[in-house]
This record gives structure tokens, C-alpha cells and sequence, in this order.
């Protein structure tokens, strides 16, 4: 059986990512370094690190920075589920433009999900796991506890599917996928619910 914690393990790393995708609300590199620093720390991840062909005792960490984020193009790390089993994880940041905010998707790959035995896909266009749903919510509140964020969505390859203005402060009724939306007085969370 593969250890979904192994970096070298190349099918930790396939498939698509389960995600919590958090719209930063501006393009400003200090407000995506706090979401940064603040998922990373909410989440609890063990190290930081821009390999996954190596473990980590093979390579030096790299700072949970932008300017990391800048030149790897996603920073790596280790998790543990709720399930209490550790698998890899991941963040990138998906940079807006004039027009639009920055997101920081913070993920753990299918594969990884696979082979530590966690069902998150039952034939639905989204993949779907209450379990990390509500994990990632946890983590997304703390989060937005320490630096607020325009909106942050959960589910699987869920990151650029709307955003904070196309949902101008309402939930969708129907839900395939999670919603963490800010509300006079703190986060609103609407769970995937079809």
C-alpha cells in the first residue's frame, strides 16, 4: 500500500486537487502573504517545501512566502485529515489581474486522498467528502478569523467557478460544492447540499 504522506510517490500526486480556494480580495502581495501564512498555520501543515520528486529530509525547506510561491509555482508540505492520517498537501496562488483579486488554493491531491483511503468521489461532476468539507471550512474560518478574504470556496477543482461579485453576498440555494461567505458579523458556511 502507497503512504499518502510520501513525496516520491508519484500517485499521491495525480488526479486533480480537493480544495479549499480562498478569493483574497485584493492583488497586493501582503494580503496574499497573510492568507498564506495563516492557511498554512490553520491548517497545521508540516513544513514547506518546492520538491515533490524528493522527501523532505532530502531537500532544504523553502520560506512560506510569495516570493517562494513566485518562483516554484507551488509550495508543498505535509497534512493531517480529520481521518488522523497524514497525507501530502499543497498551495499555489492563482495571481489577478487589474480587475480582479488574487486566490490561494490550499490542496490535497486526489491521489493522496486514493491512497490514504478517504472516498471523496461517488460519479458526480464534483467530487464530494463531507469530511474534508467540513475539515476545510474549519481552516477557512480560521483563517478568515485572522485576515478576512472576499469569499472561499470548497470542493473539488473548485477554484475560479465563481467568485465574490457573481454571487453578490448570497448563497446559491443549490450547492454542489462548499461556500464560505463573509456576513456583517463573521462567515457564513454553505455546505455542498445536492
Amino acid at each position: 500500500m502507497s503512504n499518502p504522506a510520501a513525496f516520491r510517490d508519484r500517485s499521491n500526486w495525480s488526479g486533480g486537487f480537493y480544495e479549499l480556494a480562498i478569493e483574497v480580495g485584493s492583488t497586493d502581495d501582503a494580503a496574499l502573504q497573510a492568507v498564506l501564512s495563516a492557511v498554512w498555520s490553520a491548517a497545521e501543515v508540516r513544513g514547506t517545501y518546492a520538491l515533490t520528486d524528493r522527501e523532505p529530509a532530502e531537500q532544504e525547506p523553502v520560506p512560506c512566502t510569495v516570493a517562494s510561491l513566485t518562483e516554484y509555482g507551488h509550495l508543498h508540505g505535509r497534512v493531517r485529515l480529520p481521518t488522523g492520517q497524514w497525507v501530502v498537501c499543497g498551495g499555489v496562488a492563482i495571481r489577478g489581474g487589474d480587475d480582479s483579486s488574487d486566490w490561494l488554493d490550499f490542496y490535497v491531491p486526489d491521489g493522496a486522498l486514493d491512497n490514504a483511503g478517504v472516498p471523496h468521489g461517488d460519479g458526480r461532476p464534483f467530487f464530494r467528502s463531507a469530511v474534508l468539507d467540513d475539515w476545510l471550512a474549519g481552516i477557512g474560518t480560521a483563517v478568515f478569523e485572522r485576515v478576512g478574504f472576499r469569499l472561499a470556496v470548497i470542493g473539488w477543482e473548485v477554484s475560479g467557478c465563481t467568485d465574490a461579485a457573481t454571487l453578490a453576498g448570497r448563497l446559491p440555494e443549490e450547492r454542489s460544492i462548499g461556500y464560505l461567505l463573509p456576513r456583517e458579523g463573521g462567515l457564513q458556511y454553505g455546505a455542498a447540499n445536492d
